[in-house]
């Protein structure tokens, strides 16, 4: 169902929908491959360069919420194709840097379209389609879009940089994005009017955005200050300070940013749980495997990236199992199973990374991790969304979301800390200190999967 007003195309709508997944998943991944180049041709210093990753990443994370009250309260089509146009614009600039601070500020903006983006693509998935069998398959092909984007990513980076330079990589986003901006007025249902008793809660908005980002900054930049440096400890502290006060502002309003009261939804609640130990699970297998193939195995770029196409097939899979089982058990039982086969096939990676002097030995665990990365992907939105008003489905999914980046980012923090503790600064994987540092963050990454099954569990059975 939907509220539209006239006519659309279902099918047109979702391949939007799926576009903007694709290149919100494409973007995390693409620029990996050309910062070596960037640094070279930029002069860009080692921080600098952390910070082109970084930028992303904190805009990203610290404006989902304001993403979220934007597509409901000023229209779900209109957030899409601001943000599609920010999208555009903004890879635009950053294609044609010249300077470290442009090509960062770029990124930032590459990230505040894609924390408008994500909260209205997702609700517009939750409105659009029937909750069953039709939104599960609608998810299910916007989670394969996600994960073709992932790996996409590393393989067309490391083509666009070896043939046209590393502005490429960022170039070419432009002509897809700004399409879909353009389409997103034909192809999707128009918005309703604004409600005009509506406020926008401007002090929620600037502290929660605000006090998110420093969050998410201090656990991205944490390894790399230190995690008692005053940068870390000050960018803490000023987060939990103004995130404390967000909290007061909307117990106060009139017309709140965040109604608290979805926090009662224990679904919700799982969700958000779920999305971090996902990102701490299965979103840091890029960051490992990708290390251990380029310093272990000594391989290039493209060949790294060329190793993630059989995971990214079997992700894929995954989803369409997902969909399959959600028909005859419910998220709760597909959730289990997915962080069960993730917790497995993790810890089957970390058992097989001492003995293995081979890209095969690790494949059995790869494969199995990858399985149940595809199932738990498509069932935790659906949790995400179930229950929750057609009025509230964006700041929903923003919570969710943010609770994803957030749980990436401390996750990623506390495993680094971990593969780190006792070996100094070697992370290449080549001395027997360093492989069992990465061997350590493994089992850490499982223990977070199995986490997971526990909280899928804790999820109430359907009636």
């Amino acid at each position: 169902m939907t509220h539209s007003t006239s006519p659309f195309p279902p099918r047109l709508a979702l391949t939007l929908l799926a576009m903007a997944q694709l290149i919100i998943a494409l973007d995390a991944t693409i620029i990996f491959v050309a910062l070596h180049e960037m640094g070279v041709q930029l002069r860009i210093n080692a921080q600098q360069l952390q910070w082109i990753v970084s930028a992303y990443t904190v805009a990203f994370g610290g404006c989902l919420l304001l993403g979220g009250r934007a597509a409901d309260l000023l229209g779900r089509r209109r957030m899409y194709r601001l943000g599609m146009a920010l999208f555009a614009l903004a890879s635009l600039v950053g294609g044609l840097s010249s300077s470290a601070s442009m090509l960062i500020a770029a990124r930032a903006a590459q990230g505040i379209g894609a924390a408008l983006l994500f909260p209205a693509t997702l609700s517009l998935i939750n409105t659009i389609y029937a909750e069953g069998a039709t939104r599960n398959r609608a998810l299910a092909i916007w989670s394969m879009a996600s994960a073709g984007g992932l790996a996409l990513g590393t393989l067309l980076g490391g083509v666009l940089t070896q043939a046209f330079g590393w502005s490429s990589v960022l170039l070419v986003i432009v002509p897809f994005a700004g399409a879909c901006a353009l389409l997103g007025g034909r192809w999707l249902p128009r918005d309703a009017a604004p409600q005009r008793d509506r406020s926008f809660d401007l002090a929620g908005c600037l502290t929660v955005t605000l006090g998110g980002s420093l969050l998410v900054t201090s656990l991205v930049q944490g390894p790399e200050w230190g995690g008692s440096a005053p940068a870390t400890l000050g960018c803490l502290l000023v987060s939990v300070v103004l995130l404390g006060v967000f909290v007061l502002i909307e117990q106060r309003s009139r017309d709140p940013l965040m109604q608290f009261s979805l926090l009662r939804l224990r679904s919700l609640r799982a969700a958000m749980l779920l999305t971090m130990l996902f990102m701490s699970s299965f979103g840091v297998q890029y960051y490992f495997l990708a290390l251990y193939f380029q310093d272990g195995y000594g391989w290039s770029p493209l060949q790294a990236g060329l190793a993630f196409l059989l995971p990214t097939l079997v992700c894929t899979y995954g989803i369409t199992v997902a969909e399959k089982m959600l028909a005859r058990r419910s998220p709760r039982q597909v959730l289990a199973w997915g962080m069960g086969a993730g917790a497995v096939g993790i810890a089957a990676v970390a058992l097989a990374l001492p003995h293995g002097a081979s890209y095969w030995a690790l494949l059995p665990g790869v494969v199995v991790l990858s399985l149940g990365q595809g199932m738990t992907w498509t069932a935790m939105w659906i949790v995400a969304g179930q229950g929750v008003p057609a009025a509230q489905q964006g700041v929903a999914s923003g919570m969710a979301a943010t609770a994803q980046q957030i749980g990436g980012a401390l996750g990623l923090a506390v495993l680094v800390m971990l593969a780190n503790a006792g070996r100094g600064a070697d992370v290449s994987g080549r001395s027997v200190e360093a492989l069992q540092g990465l061997v350590n963050a493994q089992y850490g990454a499982a223990a977070f999967a199995l986490l997971g099954v526990g909280v899928a569990l804790w999820l109430r059975p359907p009636r």
